[in-house]
């Protein structure tokens, strides 16, 4: 069965309720490389720099809670905070070592992912 590429943003997006501090950047919920790239250059550091401060710190106890789920067969709340988590991996570079969103020096170069983790 596929999975939407991304909700709409009038639906509210479900996460599980231990990771409910981080329903306000629920936006970062999506579904490809292509998308998360995308909101990350259309994103601000400073909006960058708040969804890793909140989501950072629960990276871990994320990572531990998933991996009592099997990854193809994942319930919606869990699916999103993975995608949630691979988000934060997308701006953490960005926001640890760059400080913007674009690859430094790095000119007109691109990296297309053609395959992904099915989730």
């Amino acid at each position: 069965m596929s999975q939407p590429m991304s909700q709409p943003m009038s639906q509210p997006m479900s996460l599980p309720v231990e990771f409910a501090a981080l329903e306000p950047y629920t936006d970062w919920v999506l579904a490809s490389e292509r998308e998360r790239y995308a909101k990350r250059l259309a994103s601000s550091m400073a909006q960058m720099q708040a969804f890793y401060d909140a989501a950072f710190p629960l990276l871990e106890r994320a990572t531990a809670y998933l991996e009592q789920f099997p990854l193809g067969d994942l319930p919606e709340a869990e699916r999103n905070l993975l995608l949630l988590m691979m988000s934060l991996v997308m701006v953490s570079f960005p926001v640890e070592v760059w400080k913007q969103a674009r690859v430094p020096d790095s000119g007109a170069a691109y990296l297309d992912v053609v395959a992904e983790p099915r989730v």
